[in-house]
């Protein structure tokens, strides 16, 4: 079941005893017996059918990748990234997209498989949206997912002309995160934050990556950042005005 998880330790890379400390400086001492059975359901059937389940599971997400990349202005990257920078493996059941040949974010890709095919994926960023191919999945699934795909693909059609988005650097943090979140803080309009120390968080969800932090000095390029996420209608999380028109800065 969801919100339940189960950790897995081999070798002596990673000291038990201590691992098992750490876990009991945060986890509950009033766990759910419901989520913690779930644990051991899905533990049993792994370990009885795991080899059998998998395979399925990894040839469905192989002939998808395969059918997605005959696809015009799609890509859907795999295991030929093993080895580029900062990749050392890939989890090939994490179906990544690459959409932005077609000219629409993966933002819009996202809402209309939703709206249009009633398909809805993992997340999505400015350029890919994700799909997780799982035990539940059948070919039905996945055709129908490939499917809208195509047809995404040939309405929209290949673009040459592409604008490129790039996230922001990280900011530079000028008070420390403790101290900005228990400073007094005034409110102010996002197009007129330059320069000012954030008091709250702003993070995209999903991941929920922040793109600043309390402490860190808000630049135009965080702003214009905000704003082209705010206009994708992208779920901004953090601030204390939900739409994101106003942040919290460290002022009277």
């Amino acid at each position: 079941m969801t919100q339940s998880s189960a950790l897995l330790i081999k070798g002596e890379r990673v000291n038990s005893a201590q691992m098992k400390t750490t876990l009991n400086l945060t986890q509950t001492t009033s766990a759910s017996y419901v989520l913690m059975a779930s644990i051991d359901l899905a533990r049993k059937q792994l370990a009885l059918h795991g080899q059998k389940i998998m395979k399925r599971v990894v040839d469905l997400v192989r002939y998808a990748r395969e059918k997605i990349n005959q696809i015009d202005g799609l890509y859907a990257f795999g295991n030929e990234l093993i080895g580029t920078t900062g990749i050392f493996d890939f989890d090939e059941t994490k179906l990544g997209i690459h959409v932005r040949k077609l000219g629409i974010s993966g933002y819009e890709m996202e809402t209309r498989l939703r709206r249009e095919y009633n398909i809805q994926i993992e997340m999505s960023d400015f350029y890919n949206i994700l799909a997780i191919v799982s035990i539940g999945d059948d070919q039905k699934n996945i055709d129908k997912l490939v499917e809208a795909l195509q047809d995404i693909a040939y309405k929209q059609g290949v673009r040459k002309n592409l604008n490129i988005t790039q996230v922001p650097y990280k900011p530079k943090l000028i008070v420390s995160p403790r101290d900005a979140y228990y400073s007094n803080k005034k409110s102010v309009r996002l197009e007129e934050a330059m320069g000012e120390i954030s008091g709250e968080m702003i993070m995209a969800y999903p991941p929920g990556i922040p793109v600043i932090c309390p402490g860190e000095r808000i630049t135009q390029e965080v702003i214009e950042y905000v704003q082209l996420l705010k206009l994708e209608k992208c779920q901004l999380q953090g601030t204390e005005d939900p739409y994101v028109d106003y942040v919290r800065v460290l002022g009277e």
